[in-house]
């Protein structure tokens, strides 16, 4: 049995939806129900649900708000890692831990490797890469899975934002020199259950992987990969353009290169991850379908 923290989030959602569909015996549990800082509430959960797989999808994911905000970000990104980390040493549970490209400065030319050295540039990424250390640090029978530029249909992500913005807006500006990889919260879902049984038969497999959709772009492309592909159904269809990353200042840096190389994950583990254009277009058609009913049932 998989137990999952951090259950109301996007990937909790997407792992609740993918165990369901695969009849996977899964449960996932709120901050509400369980904060992972919390040492007494996470002994509590282990010792009623009894996992064989522990699944850390809880994580201060505010990137501008972790600059002002550092030690709530510490607090769910650091000390939360290291608390369920240590609670599943204790008693012999395999933990699979969510991490992000913004461990990485990114200066590098080219796609990041597992082994690349890390070098955060903002709060959000500092505390992230602390929280993959005490992971290490703590548990062997673990695996931290960095992932990049998640969205979904659940909760507040880039994706949902531009769609948003497309009904209401005649343009939409949108940096143009970051690139990575927007990665579908199903997909990645579906690559941890693909995982989970074979990190279990195979201890050996636990280390450091990243897993994100195959090929890269921009948020100005992906902005406009989302505009196209709704557009026959709303009906809207603004400019997007191009911006420079200096013209839209943020609290937080962001790095320019957030490019994972995913080969580790897809030749130890079997899955190779899809182009990023399917899942995008997917996932924009579902939701301005769903939003275009909700609208006309109205009217």
């Amino acid at each position: 049995m998989i137990l999952v923290f951090g259950g109301n989030g996007q990937l909790g959602r997407e792992l609740i939806r993918a165990a369901a569909a695969r009849h996977a015996a899964l449960q996932a549990l709120s901050r509400a129900e369980a904060d992972i800082a919390d040492a007494a509430a996470v002994a509590a959960a282990l010792a009623r649900w009894k996992p064989d797989l522990v699944v850390n999808a809880a994580a201060y994911t505010d990137v501008d708000g972790a600059e002002s905000h550092v030690a709530e970000a510490r607090r769910a990104n650091e000390l939360g890692p290291a608390v369920l980390a240590d609670a599943c040493a204790r008693i012999g549970i395999a933990m699979v831990h969510i991490s992000t490209d913004y461990v990485f400065d990114g200066s590098k030319d080219s796609a990041y490797l597992e082994s690349d050295p890390v070098h955060p540039i903002n709060a959000y990424g500092r505390s992230k890469a602390a929280g993959e250390d005490a992971v290490r640090r703590a548990l062997g029978r673990h695996v931290i899975l960095r992932t990049a530029w998640l969205y979904s249909e659940f909760g507040r992500n880039f994706l949902k934002t531009i769609l948003q913005l497309a009904e209401t807006r005649d343009e939409l500006r949108i940096v143009a020199d970051q690139h990575g990889s927007p990665t579908s919260a199903r997909e990645l879902a579906a690559a941890i259950l693909h995982l989970a049984p074979r990190l279990l038969a195979a201890p050996r497999l636990a280390g450091t992987y990243h897993f994100t959709a195959a090929g890269a772009t921009t948020w100005h492309g992906f902005a406009n990969c989302i505009v196209t592909a709704a557009a026959p159904i709303t009906g809207r269809n603004p400019p997007v353009t191009p911006i420079a990353a200096a013209d839209y200042p943020t609290p937080a840096r962001r790095p320019a290169n957030s490019r994972l190389d995913c080969r580790s994950f897809a030749q130890t583990f079997g899955l190779a991850p899809r182009p990023w254009r399917e899942a995008v277009d997917a996932t924009t058609r579902a939701l301005a379908i769903a939003s275009h009913r909700v609208e006309n049932h109205v009217a």
